[in-house]
């Protein structure tokens, strides 16, 4: 069922309300970018300029989802990030690139002609209301300042004449305020549709990234299952060729071979032990046998402080996400149960449309660092394979909230 005109006619007038409120974000950030321009000649506005130009990507996204349900279109963000650890050229490259450029020339439209146009667009409504009113109160306005709407009212006379401008503004309102809405997002949809070569160019760097964070999970694992064979298995099995060998001996002298032999037993059932560690580490046997739901379950009955895990109908996912999203909470319940002091943690596991969100929350001590090398370092490695997202939030005195979104398909 159709909405009627009036509901079409109030919505575009919300749509512009938001629209003038909108605005007046981009008026600031357009004086922000335009007060660091000159301090660009420092240091201070190199570093400050491309953080400013990443929050005018961020603002512009926004916008895109906005307009883009507003047209009923697609608008895809740019989604583009200050790369971290980059050096000055490649912060100034960031700033100054295309993308750049195309953002704010619709931050410069939309912070001037689209607030002065829906201001006065919106004023027509009210000067209609306000008008129709005077044709009452004009008579308690000092006699010599009388109220005018568009012109002095003195009389009654003239008063009886506001009507009729009122419904002059009513019909211009009527008109314009659908018009303008539709040239409003007509035109910032244009601004901010992104070429397809940016998009093709955008998704050449994300899967260039990608495959770099891929390369390196790869060799932290690799060097990490070398680590783990050189100082659990490897030096067991040492043990069982050092204990059969004296065994040996044992037997060639007449000694006893039965304390070495069952030294030798013990290091080898140690070695294999430590295989499996291994072996389960690669990809947990778990996973195939319970799900992803399964699998964080048992994690979460493990873990040494109280953990409750709330899942709502995720369902199997491919097999590398899945194995992912494990030892992302793996890798959270260790730190919450080595370093948090928490009484209590929670994973919470969800799936929208195409995205898999995991978050794991605990009521610790809070102060959690990524450092290099570290737990938190490799579970980015992890989810930047799979051109996934990481945050941390981790306030001193708590709580600390770890939120990852890992692409899983439809």
């Amino acid at each position: 069922m159709k909405d009627g005109w009036g509901r079409r006619w109030l919505r575009d007038a919300g749509y512009l309300g938001v629209e003038l409120g909108a605005s007046v974000v981009s008026l600031g950030l357009f004086c922000v970018i335009l007060v660091l321009l000159p301090l660009m000649l420092i240091t201070g506005g190199v570093l400050l300029m491309p953080q400013a130009v990443q929050v005018l990507h961020r603002w512009s996204d926004v916008n895109r989802r906005r307009i883009g349900r507003r047209r009923g279109e697609e608008l895809p963000p740019l989604a583009r990030t200050l790369p971290r650890g980059s050096t000055i050229d490649e912060r100034l490259r960031f700033a100054f690139s295309r993308a750049t450029a195309r953002d704010a020339l619709w931050l410069t439209v939309h912070a001037f002609p689209v607030m002065w146009l829906s201001l006065l667009t919106l004023a027509l409504p009210v000067s209609a209301v306000n008008t129709l009113a005077v044709t009452w109160y004009w008579q308690f306005a000092p006699a010599d300042d009388p109220v005018g709407s568009p012109y002095p009212v003195t009389s009654w006379e003239l008063a009886w004449t506001m009507p009729l401008v009122a419904l002059g503004y009513a019909i211009a309102a009527a008109f314009l305020v659908p018009a303008v809405a539709r040239l409003v997002a007509f035109v910032s949809a244009k601004l901010l549709a992104t070429p397809a070569r940016s998009r093709l160019a955008a998704r050449v760097d994300a899967l260039t990234l990608s495959r770099a964070a891929a390369l390196d999970a790869h060799a932290a694992e690799l060097r990490r299952i070398e680590r783990d064979l050189h100082d659990g298995a490897q030096n067991r099995l040492v043990n069982v060729v050092m204990m059969l060998g004296i065994a040996e001996r044992a037997q060639e002298t007449g000694g006893d071979v039965g304390e070495p032999l069952r030294r030798a037993q013990d290091a080898a059932a140690d070695a294999l032990a430590g295989l499996r560690r291994t072996v389960h580490d690669i990809y947990p046997p778990i996973l195939d046998e319970l799900g992803l739901e399964g699998a964080l379950a048992s994690l979460a009955g493990r873990s040494v402080v109280p953990c409750a895990l709330e899942t709502a109908g995720v369902g199997r996912v491919p097999a590398a996400v899945e194995s992912a999203s494990y030892f992302v909470v793996a890798e959270a319940l260790t730190n919450v149960n080595k370093y948090a002091a928490a009484t209590r943690a929670t994973v919470r596991v969800e799936r929208e449309g195409e995205l898999l969100l995991i978050a794991v929350e605990d009521d610790g001590v809070g102060g959690a660092v990524e450092r290099p090398g570290g737990g938190l370092a490799g579970v980015r490695r992890r989810i930047e394979a799979f051109e996934g997202t990481l945050d941390v939030t981790s306030p001193a005195g708590g709580p600390t909230v770890l939120r990852t979104e890992l692409p899983c398909g439809s």
